[in-house]
């Protein structure tokens, strides 16, 4: 009997809006990708050999928009829309200008307070780590190939719940940020359904 196996790839969304914007980018603030987000992940698609089983994206519009442009390329396969792939919750903070949020809330740093929310009604690091890497787990449960496009967050926690460390291991403790449009690939093996890195953060998809 073959031992089962998930590959699963992590495609983080172009260059958005809100980056290039300067402003809180959660569900009220992302204002979707720049000219050269689309163009990086037309680029991506362009680059791409082989079909996937499965396309999901996370809720906020720069993830779904670079799903859109890479859906022909990866095969046409069914698609959804998962919420628990989404970036951390801003909160009421959502939207600002990121100096008027550190007039208002200010900075602190997420890894010496992880169960701290960015602001009213958002979510800690922590709480964000439990919801991503709890989306994560269940991809890897599938066997076939799942292309998810998210974020350089939940890529990175695809590294802590890899290696079994807590949802609260501080953002940049483990990896750096992947850059946009960017590739990150696990193998899930085995009755384990244990984690193997093939590449993080590249250009390649193949």
């Amino acid at each position: 009997m073959t031992s089962p196996c998930a590959r699963l790839v992590l495609v983080r969304h172009g260059q958005s809006r809100a980056s290039v914007d300067g402003v809180v980018g959660g569900p009220r603030g992302c204002r979707g990708l720049t000219d050269l987000g689309r163009a990086q992940a037309a680029a991506l698609a362009t680059r791409w050999t082989g079909e996937v089983d499965l396309l999901v994206s996370s809720a906020l519009p720069r993830a779904l928009e670079t799903a859109g442009l890479l859906r022909s390329a990866v095969g046409d396969p069914p698609m959804r829309v998962d919420a628990a792939l989404n970036e951390i919750e801003p909160g009421e903070g959502d939207g600002l200008a990121w100096d008027e949020w550190a007039r208002r809330y200010g900075w602190f740093d997420l890894a010496a307070e992880p169960d701290r929310p960015l602001s009213p009604g958002g979510e800690s690091w922590a709480a964000f780590g439990t919801r991503a890497g709890a989306a994560l787990a269940a991809l890897a449960t599938m066997d076939g190939t799942t292309v998810a496009v998210c974020h350089g967050g939940v890529i990175e926690r695809s590294v802590s719940l890899a290696f079994g460390f807590p949802a609260s291991t501080g953002p940049g403790a483990l990896v750096v940020t992947p850059p946009p449009a960017s590739v990150t690939e696990w193998r899930v093996e085995g009755e384990e359904r244990r984690w193997r890195l093939v590449r993080y953060g590249a250009a390649d998809p193949a």
